[in-house]
């Protein structure tokens, strides 16, 4: 799951995540003490499934322990592995050029996120977009061969090019679909630069918390997590909650699926400016996030 920082917060209304320290490393930037670091570039997947209430999506909560977030609630995702840009990928679906043009990349880059986002979901949650025709995919992958080759590519020993060539799969990218992107804060010491996407779960696959990460996953209806959120009772980070309010008024997961090709695109990164000698967090388009600091005070 991407970006990275120390300690968090839990506000006194609502499941916003703020760690205590962003209002210096804001003040730090502002004078000009603090260098904005490069955004890796990321992917992560909102993977969804059907139900009678409506369509649920996956997400894990983040270990209590973990330096960045701990405790929120997220989807399967985190940084792309470079490796992608380079390799002939097996693939079907829309091309690397077809994504380029709605991603707003060139075509390698396209293709990493695309590859990014498919092995962060097997990776993380055990599901696999990919199959051995364009138009089929793989069925159970929690048989002990399967595991290797998910440990070999969390250990980067093999890359997601080599995988798809070793079991004869190709990549299904006409399975996701791009929601939105949101880049970490210029304060943040660790950033990304994360495409989000949608997908739905394969029948005859099973997600499951493969993920060090996490300690546990749910499949919760987007309404329901909202609504968690709101009450203070589920934390999660900026770009979690918007999307997730985003999903609510899809019926269904092809809905949503088919939804994606509309959705913009258009990056979302944070501002902070001193107003009046107090700062202002705001994200341009989402003012439920904006946050107001004292000189003196924490977010």
């Amino acid at each position: 799951m991407p970006n990275g920082q120390h300690g968090q917060q839990q506000p006194p209304a609502g499941g916003q995540w703020y760690p205590p320290e962003w209002p210096d490393r804001i003040r730090a930037l502002a004078d000009g003490s603090l260098t904005p670091v490069e955004p890796r570039r990321a992917a992560t997947v909102m993977l969804l499934r059907d139900t009678p209430a409506g369509p649920a999506v996956h997400m894990l909560r983040r270990r209590s322990s973990m330096a960045f977030a701990g405790g929120a609630y997220a989807y399967p995702g985190g940084g792309v592995d470079p490796r992608d840009e380079d390799h002939r990928i097996g693939w079907t679906g829309p091309d690397q050029d077809a994504w380029a043009a709605r991603l707003g990349t060139d075509a390698p880059t396209a293709q990493a996120i695309v590859c990014g986002a498919v092995r962060e979901t097997f990776e993380e949650a055990g599901v696999l977009l990919a199959g051995r025709t364009p138009g089929t995919v793989v069925g159970d992958t929690t048989g002990d061969d399967w595991e290797a080759d998910r440990l070999a590519l969390v250990g980067r020993e093999l890359s997601f090019a080599e995988f798809l060539d070793r079991r004869g799969l190709l990549l299904r990218s006409d399975l996701l679909g791009a929601w939105a992107r949101w880049i970490t804060p210029e304060f943040e010491p660790r950033r990304y630069d994360t495409w989000f996407f949608v997908a739905a779960l394969p029948e005859g696959q099973r997600t499951r918390n493969a993920s060090t990460e996490a300690d546990r996953t749910v499949w919760i209806r987007p309404a329901d997590a909202a609504a968690g959120y709101d009450k203070g009772e589920l934390l999660m980070m900026p770009p979690t909650i918007s999307t997730l309010r985003s999903l609510e008024p899809h019926a269904s997961a092809a809905a949503a699926l088919s939804a994606a090709a509309e959705q913009d695109l258009t990056p979302v990164l944070a501002r902070a400016a001193l107003v009046d000698g107090e700062l202002v967090l705001s994200w341009p388009g989402h003012d439920e996030f904006t946050k107001r600091v004292r000189p003196g005070g924490t977010v």
